[in-house]
């Protein structure tokens, strides 16, 4: 009778050849496979690269081919070598790695773009950053590239005019998101008011920038005609940084309040209901409780929704219209903001003979405007960090 001692002990003796037979690693694939599948793949990428392309070499087609390759060679191995199983959670393992890297390809070739092309001016001509438009002509860009001359002008005025528009929309926005939040979560009860709010805020996240801009040309128009006058002077009063915020607002709007009630509702109901077992009002919960438990999803919500209106362009344009000087007032006189200043800097050089100077403006500005809306970000973690509720171990 073989005892279950003499088997485990024959189950681990060594095999021929000095080698010994681990069972629980036994059916499992080497560290190193997806290293020799990976090369594998790439040199045989290269050859059908060359091949289908005529002697010619392409490295966008030989790294989708081998992309391809790999993760085919993948799951054929690890069928071969363990089961179906774990060959079908490898590939849909390496699919969504590759969608992963297949939409980090265009964002880190954009921040690419961006910095190659416009830090080297920004580098070499700091003053952009100081000095605006005003008194620049097409001499002076014509000067700059068949002479060498220094770049003249700048793009403080749209560093201003971006500033001033979006704390205008800010002080608009986040009071009417906040307040409209606090009544769906705390105050509403399903009826027709709410559900009415509900389904405007869904098709205003989803309205063109655009169509933002001209509601807000038209009700500024509306007031301005009604109870200014409607001679040519007013007419031109309507295109002004407070225009302008009230465009972006629409646009900010929908994405505090959505941003905000999800923060709210995730605050629990049992520190409501301690509050006013405690003899709490209502308002007061709100404002002492419930805000401060989902302060740090507010605040990353209104950082976030700041962001996405900074590089607006189609509304701005449309509202503030473009100065070559700075303007800090925003209600009276055109303004012009950070993404206007690039859009009409490419399309409409300074000197259409000497284009080279204003598209060097642009990159500088476009990596600016990057870079703000990498820190505002960054400022929305940091906030919903700092906010974020601690607790009090012991």
């Amino acid at each position: 009778m073989t005892t279950s001692t003499d088997t485990t002990q024959r189950g681990n003796a060594p095999q021929p050849g000095g080698t010994r037979k681990n069972s629980l690693t036994a059916g499992q694939m080497p560290r190193w496979t997806w290293i020799a599948v990976a090369v594998g793949a790439l040199v045989l990428a290269a050859g059908l690269t060359s091949l289908l392309g005529g002697g010619s070499f392409s490295w966008t087609g030989w790294l989708i081919f081998a992309a391809v390759l790999y993760i085919v060679g993948m799951y054929v191995t690890t069928y071969v070598i363990e089961n179906k199983r774990r060959a079908t959670d490898g590939i849909w393992r390496n699919l969504v790695w590759s969608a992963f890297i297949l939409a980090l390809i265009p964002l880190i070739s954009v921040i690419w773009t961006v910095f190659a092309n416009g830090l080297p001016t920004l580098l070499a001509n700091p003053q952009l950053l100081w000095t605006d438009m005003d008194g620049v002509t097409g001499a002076d860009d014509i000067s700059t590239q068949n002479e060498g001359a220094s770049l003249q002008g700048g793009f403080l005025h749209g560093l201003a005019g971006t500033l001033m528009i979006t704390l205008m929309a800010t002080i608009i926005s986040v009071p009417i998101g906040l307040l409209t939040s606090i009544y769906l979560v705390e105050y509403s009860r399903g009826g027709w008011f709410s559900r009415s709010i509900v389904f405007f805020v869904d098709v205003m996240t989803g309205i063109p920038s655009i169509v933002a801009g001209l509601f807000a040309f038209a009700l500024v128009e509306l007031f301005i005609t009604t109870f200014i006058g409607e001679s040519p002077r007013h007419v031109q009063m309507i295109k002004m940084g407070l225009t302008a915020a009230i465009a972006l607002s629409v646009l900010m709007i929908p994405v505090v309040v959505r941003s905000t009630e999800e923060m709210l509702r995730v605050v629990p109901n049992e520190l409501r209901e301690a509050s006013y077992a405690l003899g709490v009002r209502k308002w007061r919960t709100i404002f002492k409780v419930v805000l401060p438990t989902a302060m740090s999803g507010i605040a990353s919500g209104i950082t976030l929704a700041i962001a996405r209106v900074t590089g607006e362009t189609a509304p701005i344009l449309v509202t503030a219209g473009y100065a070559a000087a700075t303007n800090w007032n925003p209600f009276g006189e055109w303004m012009t903001a950070l993404p206007v200043f690039i859009y009409r800097q490419l399309m409409n050089p300074t000197a259409p003979a000497a284009g080279m100077p204003s598209a060097d403006r642009a990159w500088a500005a476009a990596l600016v405007l990057i870079v703000i809306v990498m820190l505002l970000n960054l400022a929305a973690r940091i906030i919903a960090k700092a906010f974020a509720p601690k607790n009090s171990g012991r």
